[in-house]
């Protein structure tokens, strides 16, 4: 394993830890609302503390994007972290939440983790040695036919810009497979493309930690992830198209005709 990546992993494993320790003391926990149906907890901030720990004692140098505490300027190293993905999920004893942890290095990403703390699956990938799950090499679907696919996607829950194109998007994919689930945490719901237990994923206005992770996993198990114009730029517009080569093409084909023009191009 890449030292950078063991030392995620290590990150990862310290924040899951902090989490499952407040899981039978939700009732107690302090939670704020950081704005519309986006809130956050003692436990984000713990685990995020924990996480920055390990990661500035053995990297001080590297600069940090995390959710919680935000940008934090170094060299061309960044860490882009959310210590608790699906915090909603997990303040109401949802068993769907995530630590993500991703690595750039000048703009391109090269290691990721996200640990599914309830579930004990840790999904891992460094750039070129493909993707893990509990160190077993993990792949995405063969599925070809979206006829047959299970689909992730998320709603756009704290802003109304995105919703009706999400609506627009939803129609022609929710009529052509066989499920759609929106489970509450995109980091998962990418690692999950990963593996094969989603086919494709499609989500609007996400933040670089929602998907940082998730997007390299999706990579290194052989699968595609874009912009909805099909660039490299998501984790900038915060707008993702993911899924296995056949579904992620069939996904594009039905969505492009009812994306607005800014999206599209």
């Amino acid at each position: 394993m890449h030292p950078m990546l063991n030392t995620a992993v290590k990150a990862a494993r310290r924040a899951g830890n902090v989490i499952m320790r407040h899981l039978d003391r939700l009732e107690r926990l302090t939670v704020e609302n950081k704005g519309s149906k986006d809130f956050v907890s003692e436990v984000d901030r713990q685990a995020e503390a924990e996480i920055l720990h390990i990661l500035r004692t053995a990297y001080p140098n590297h600069a940090v994007l995390a959710e919680e505490t935000g940008a934090q300027q170094g060299n061309e190293y960044l860490w882009i972290i959310d210590p608790l993905d699906g915090t909603t999920n997990f303040l109401h004893g949802y068993p769907q939440f995530a630590v993500s942890i991703a690595l750039q290095h000048k703009g391109r990403l090269e290691q990721a983790v996200v640990l599914d703390p309830h579930k004990n699956e840790l999904f891992t990938a460094s750039r070129g040695q493909g993707a893990q799950l509990n160190d077993r090499r993990i792949r995405v679907s063969r599925v070809h036919d979206l006829g047959l696919a299970l689909l992730g996607t998320g709603f756009p829950f704290r802003s109304t810009e995105h919703l009706e194109v999400w609506i627009n998007t939803l129609r022609p994919l929710l009529t052509a497979c066989s499920g759609i689930r929106r489970a509450g945490s995109a980091a998962l719901d990418l690692a999950h493309v990963a593996c094969g237990r989603f086919d494709g994923f499609w989500e609007f206005g996400l933040s670089p930690w929602d998907m940082a992770a998730g997007a390299l996993l999706i990579q290194e198990a052989g699968g595609l992830v874009s912009d909805f114009a099909g660039g490299p730029d998501f984790l900038t517009t915060g707008n993702v198209l993911a899924g296995n080569p056949k579904i992620y093409e069939e996904m594009v084909r039905r969505i492009r005709p009812h994306l607005p023009a800014e999206l599209a191009r």
